[in-house]
């Protein structure tokens, strides 16, 4: 029965992944998410449905568009692969529930504003505002947190890297980040509490740090090279919803 549902589960979470494409592409364009089709992104030619099927279409065509043969990003295939992945360890994590639904809702925003800030850096405002009152919810009456923790996780998580990001600019001259990544940390307040916050944080600060050390060494980039912060607050955030209790309770 388990071997079933994480068959089923993978499906699913490649399904969902190929959705994210789709708006990871089209929402930095301020394009509609429903219509029309998904179109080749070099022709604009209409993907029929058998060369739209996650991750064995993109094998199948060698990542290429069946009308114009030109390369198709492995980013698509990459997100439907790990979409796929995070839906089976959601299921390891949560069984088939309630929570499991809402943590992966979550997770899979996550995927999407990560891929996005990494390409646009930026990050939507349509995905980040309505989600922080719906994972307040979900955190609530699905997930268990109390009422008073993932209110103040908004208030700490949205105050907390308003500060950072105003002394920031302060010492330096320059705007180190943006209203997207306080509120982003505002939303992971809210699903997880105000709790997670430093383990978020001090997670996205050291695994940024470390990305924007090996790119200055192995790119050439100067310190003024804009790392998007928004992917790694969204790692420490999944790292938190996984295991980060338990590395919690180890270091205390």
């Amino acid at each position: 029965m388990v071997l079933w549902w994480a068959i089923v589960l993978f499906i699913l979470g490649g399904v969902v992944g190929s959705f994210l494409n789709v708006c990871i592409h089209r929402l930095p364009r301020e394009e509609s998410i429903v219509s029309p089709s998904s179109r080749c992104p070099h022709c604009h030619h209409a993907i029929a449905w058998h060369d739209n099927i996650p991750l064995f279409s993109y094998i199948f065509l060698r990542g290429r568009c069946r009308s114009c043969q030109e390369a198709i990003s492995g980013r698509y295939f990459l997100i439907e692969a790990l979409t796929a992945i995070m839906a089976l360890f959601t299921y390891w994590k949560f069984g088939i529930s309630l929570a499991f639904l809402a943590a992966f809702l979550f997770v899979a925003t996550l995927i999407v504003i990560t891929f996005i800030d990494i390409e646009h850096q930026i990050i939507p405002h349509e995905v980040i505002l309505p989600g922080i009152p719906f994972f307040l919810l979900a955190a609530v009456f699905i997930m268990g947190i109390p009422l008073f923790d993932a209110f103040l996780g908004i208030m700490i998580g949205i105050g907390s890297l308003y500060l950072i990001a105003v002394y920031y600019e302060q010492l330096t001259g320059t705007e180190g980040m943006g209203g997207g990544d306080v509120n982003l940390m505002g939303m992971l307040g809210a699903f997880l509490g105000w709790k997670s916050l430093l383990f978020i944080l001090m997670t996205g600060a050291f695994t940024g740090a470390a990305v924007g050390i090996i790119l200055m060494i192995g790119k050439g980039k100067t310190m003024k090279y804009a790392v998007p912060f928004g992917p790694f607050l969204s790692l420490g955030a999944v790292l938190y919803l996984f295991c980060g209790r338990a590395i919690l309770n180890f270091f205390s």
